[in-house]
């Protein structure tokens, strides 16, 4: 049987809603990465951690403590089923995968129809490594050997980056050279070297 291939892609949440079943640190994981998307995320559990109780008082959540029911995927986009139950996982793909919605099942992606890469974020710079669930562990290795080529200095250089094009589109009405100049501040860079200079 061959490997699925995967269309890379990222999504806004903003303001979707996320349905994570699970309380556990797994979930508290995904939490974590879904509260910066804006997404409006509902926890479905009997019990959860003492951060993701910390995240309910601040209002960043929904929880609701009981066990997963089938009507609870019924308005959400996005769904993620992430509890140490195979039984109830399961039941959710089959819910999920039937309504036609965005599903993760965490550790099983022949039960996915997607799934979340390694990540590895310097402000507006976000590179997204996966292995197609052949190596989670790889993933994880080349995200950290990218952090040491790609520091955190890239934030601050992207942000000069984005106010210049804004400029540079505004002010200069020839395509041709925009683009030249654009493609001339990009190639600049290499692995990182020039970007530290420009802010000393």
């Amino acid at each position: 049987m061959s490997p699925k291939v995967y269309y890379p892609i990222f999504l806004d949440l903003s303001g979707k809603r996320c349905v994570i079943v699970g309380g556990g640190r797994v979930a508290e994981r995904k939490c974590a990465t879904l509260i910066k998307t804006g997404a409006r995320i509902t926890v479905i559990s009997p019990a959860i951690t003492k951060r993701l109780a910390g995240y309910r008082e601040k209002g960043w959540i929904r929880h609701i403590p009981r066990q997963y029911r089938s009507g609870d995927i019924k308005s959400a986009f996005i769904v993620i089923a992430a509890t140490d139950s195979g039984e109830t996982n399961e039941k959710v793909a089959r819910d999920v995968m039937t309504a036609g919605k965005l599903l993760n099942v965490v550790d099983v992606p022949s039960q996915c129809n997607f799934i979340v890469p390694s990540v590895l974020r310097r402000g507006l710079l976000t590179i997204a490594i996966s292995t197609g669930g052949a190596s989670p562990a790889l993933a994880k290795a080349i995200r950290k050997e990218l952090q040491r080529l790609y520091g955190r200095e890239y934030s601050r250089y992207l942000d000069r980056l984005r106010d210049i094009r804004l400029k540079v589109m505004k002010e200069i009405p020839d395509k041709r050279e925009r683009e030249k100049i654009l493609k001339g501040l990009a190639a600049s860079v290499k692995k990182g070297k020039k970007v530290q200079k420009a802010h000393r």
